[in-house]
């Protein structure tokens, strides 16, 4: 059974290359972003880490840790970060766990259980270890991304969503399409209009299922 929006993250004990870190630990009472790779020194996924390494500011003033994965070594991590921090003017202060055995990525079923990595390896042995997951303090997953190899990743929507998740995290609110921070909310059909307008105050009622609030603080 693969995992699902509001599953407990899996936990695990792996090295980075900053040490080893135990995954629930290391998340803590923030919100967390693991975004995985199938492998080091990869055009498009140095371009991700570098993007990634530019929002630091953003990432901490949502009080959100990043932890990136790739299949090897903490050693090779390090030697990459150097071409990403070149390549993106930015330190990448965030741990990336080195995943050689593919424990993880099996057990956030980015690849099969049969899966291994051969002699000479490249990075289409594990093409589909391309997932980004965001987990809420409680450890549940609440938003799962996967990505193909030839497109990269959109990290101005994993902010996007982000923000709509601590938006509406544990409330009767959603975001609608194309949503930024800031913008009116919507209040869920649990709550009747009164109920609503006395939490929310007025509504801006489009449909009757579709009733709007001023994004609340």
């Amino acid at each position: 059974m693969g995992l699902r929006i509001n599953d407990i993250v899996p936990d695990f004990t792996a090295m980075t290359d900053q040490g080893e870190i135990s995954f629930h630990d290391w998340i803590g009472d923030s919100w967390a972003i693991l975004f995985s790779h199938p492998k080091d020194f990869t055009p498009v996924c140095t371009t991700e880490f570098g993007a990634v390494s530019q929002l630091a500011d953003e990432w901490a003033k949502r009080g959100t840790k990043v932890i990136g994965l790739s299949v090897d070594s903490a050693d090779e991590h390090v030697k990459w970060k150097s071409d990403i921090e070149g390549f993106a003017g930015a330190k990448a202060g965030f741990p990336i766990i080195a995943d050689e055995d593919l424990s993880v990525s099996k057990a956030f079923d980015m690849l099969p259980a049969e899966a291994y990595l051969p002699d000479g390896r490249t990075a289409a042995d594990s093409a589909s270890v391309r997932s980004v997951f965001i987990i809420s303090p409680d450890k549940k997953i609440q938003l799962m991304m996967i990505y193909p190899m030839t497109v990269g990743r959109n990290f101005a929507e994993v902010l996007r969503a982000l923000d709509g998740l601590q938006r509406t995290y544990q409330q009767p609110l959603a975001t609608p399409a194309n949503w930024t921070a800031g913008q009116d909310v919507i209040v869920g059909l649990a709550l009747d209009d009164a109920a609503a307008e006395a939490k929310f105050g007025k509504l801006d009622k489009k449909l009757p299922y579709l009733r709007f609030a001023k994004n609340p603080d």
